[in-house]
């Protein structure tokens, strides 16, 4: 493509059709989808460059090439950043409340929260994006609300949750993980406290009849397929490249309910779990419900067909998969080891043919505090050392050989991260395609590495370039609210919507409603009252709504759903009753809706809250409300 016709397309972006387009015809006729793409593709080989080279710094208008998927912790929502830019990107909003988008104001996404829109709070800890032969297809993101129990899908085309699914019989869902082949059937995801059953008030102290549970959801309905209790409690997990075994660490095999009780034993354990003999458990109807729940509950404690327990020091935390599937790593904490657990000598475990301990290949000394460990998928892996605030670079093969009495030093290299390191994650390490390039460290303390923002200080995110034989940091910036964990996969692997098919299940609720009114959502504003309730359709075209005005009654609940004319990518509208708590976003296409109740009377103003047009300010409208 020549110079100048890539100049061309660069300029047929928004930003020019915006400013030689008439205010009353800038909802135009879908004409601009696709005129970035020339530009953005040269954009985008341009940040490979760059990151073949080792550079983090992207230029302006250019793209990343890669996604970051970050956790928000505590605030409960997912943030996604550019790869190697660190620019955050967009947040998608999951157990927590926004009012930007209108997530948990909207009738949309109060559906979807279900019965647990009654919790302002979330505890986002583990994204993870679904596969296809171990490999990312950018299909789903899945993350746990360690807070209230809960997991949740996220569609990635449209890069909003979709579905949220409450765990029955058990509390805290913290570690995730999905199956890798043949492709993600299943989120495997672990109860970390043990609870007694029923957990009715009457059996609180005897903790020896209390116990957590393995959990496997059904990716694609997101219910729960099958539980596997457990003895002791569980924290992180991860699956293997054959579909059959998943593991998970265990901190408290003691089942003590104190912080000196939980460090007894100088080994807890990792537990194995079979997949494939838990389906045909479940198949065959060799399992029990509890309470309510219709979820098949299979028992794998310590005798189980089911499971295996491989004893490893102390109070693990971290367990991650190796990308050439040979290797389950788990992480010591409270020991400065890592135990190497080799995937392939499982069947013989499950046989009865080794002992739990024969399993483990190798157990390295890094440092002080292991807690995650990651890839660069040419035999090197990276461990985050908490208590050090270190990360130590060792080679596996070296390290299985060392264990075995051979003089080798197995450890590359150690740097310094700032500080107390938690998760880490290279890119593309969770799958076969581990490419060696970046390794992000989410630190949990900042101390003086950014202007002092009072007693509560960021977090910090650091950027080390991996491409080489030594370790390399590049990037570090402050970030809130606890970002748990982080994914990271090439760009090419996702396909976000431009703009809202309006066909989307989304708002397909929505949708029937309007339909069961008589209105056509793309043509009509109308109200209709049926009783108390009121109803209110509209349409918006950049730089109006085209229903300024509307007339209730004291103490109507009314619903206000607006529809997004314009199909020009990035002309986003917004809704926001003013003095009423009611506020959303409305994208190109995209229909959207809320209720709340007119309890004032008096004039209320709307606007739109999204900046849409030079005469942004103007798109408003009233509501009036007449006495009861």
């Amino acid at each position: 493509m020549s110079d100048d016709k890539t100049n061309e397309l660069k300029n047929l972006g928004r930003r020019h059709f915006l400013r030689n387009t008439g205010i009353a015809g800038v909802a135009g006729a879908g004409i601009a989808g696709g005129f970035g793409s020339a530009a953005a593709l040269l954009q985008s080989q341009k940040a490979q460059a760059a990151s073949e080279n080792g550079e983090a710094t992207i230029a302006p208008g250019e793209l990343d090439e890669y996604y970051g998927f970050w956790s928000g912790g505590h605030s409960g929502e997912v943030r996604i950043l550019g790869v190697p830019s660190m620019r955050e990107l967009m947040r998608i909003p999951v157990f927590n409340v926004d009012s930007a988008s209108g997530w948990g104001i909207t009738n949309e996404s109060k559906q979807i929260l279900g019965d647990s829109a009654k919790f302002l709070n979330g505890d986002a800890h583990h994204p993870h994006v679904s596969m296809t032969d171990g490999r990312y297809d950018g299909k789903y993101l899945f993350i746990n609300d360690k807070a209230n129990t809960r997991v949740a899908r996220i569609r990635l085309d449209i890069m909003k949750t979709d579905k949220i699914t409450t765990i029955p019989n058990v509390q805290a869902i913290h570690g995730l993980r999905l199956q890798k082949v043949p492709h993600t059937k299943y989120v495997f995801a672990n109860a970390e406290y043990f609870i007694p059953h029923p957990n009715d008030g009457q059996n609180m102290a005897d903790l020896e009849n209390h116990y957590t549970m393995f959990n496997a959801l059904d990716a694609e309905s997101m219910d729960v397929a099958w539980q596997v209790i457990v003895d002791g409690n569980l924290d992180n997990t991860d699956a293997d490249y054959t579909g059959r075994f998943v593991a998970s660490t265990c901190y408290n095999s003691e089942k003590a309910a104190d912080l000196a009780g939980t460090m007894r034993e100088e080994r807890d354990w990792a537990v194995v779990f079979d997949v494939e003999a838990i389906e045909k458990a479940v198949d065959a109807g060799d399992y029990k419900t509890i309470g309510d729940s219709k979820v098949p509950v299979v028992d794998g404690r310590h005798g189980s067909k089911l499971t295996r327990y491989i004893p490893v020091p102390k109070n693990p935390h971290g367990l991650n998969t190796s990308p050439d599937g040979k290797y389950f790593i788990a992480n010591g904490k409270l020991s400065p080891t890592c135990s190497i657990i080799a995937i392939d000598k499982l069947p013989d475990l499950f046989a009865d043919k080794i002992e739990p301990r024969d399993t483990v290949v190798g157990e390295p000394e890094l440092g002080l505090g292991p807690l995650h460990t990651t890839f660069d998928g040419r035999g090197n892996a990276y461990t985050t050392l908490f208590i050090d605030s270190q990360v130590a670079k060792w080679n596996i093969e070296d390290a299985i050989k060392s264990y075995n009495g051979d003089e080798v030093n197995y450890l590359r290299q150690k740097i310094d991260v700032h500080y107390q390191p938690g998760h880490n994650h290279a890119s593309l390490t969770e799958t076969r395609d581990a490419d060696g390039k970046w390794l992000v460290v989410l630190s949990k303390f900042s101390k003086d590495r950014f202007l002092p923002v009072g007693p509560l200080r960021p977090e910090n995110d650091q950027l080390i370039d991996i491409s080489g034989e030594e370790m390399k940091l590049v990037h570090d910036g402050p970030t809130y609210a606890e970002p748990h964990d982080c994914i990271l996969l090439r760009a090419d692997q996702v396909n976000p919507r431009k703009l809202w098919d309006r066909n989307d299940p989304f708002f397909a609720a929505t949708r029937e409603r309007a339909e069961k009114d008589g209105i056509e959502l793309t043509a009509d504003n109308k109200v209709i009252r049926d009783g108390n309730k009121v109803r209110v359709y509209m349409t918006s075209v950049a730089p109006q709504f085209n229903l300024t005005e509307f007339k209730v009654k004291q103490g109507d609940e009314v619903t206000v759903t607006v529809t997004n004319l314009d199909q020009i990518e990035d002309l986003t509208h917004g809704f926001c009753m003013v003095n009423h708590g009611v506020s959303m976003e409305i994208s190109p296409q995209q229909t959207a809706s809320v209720t709340f109740t007119a309890d004032k009377p008096g004039v209320h103003w709307y606007y739109c809250n999204w900046f849409c047009h030079a005469m942004h300010m103007e798109m408003t409208g009233r509501m009036l409300v007449e006495p009861a």
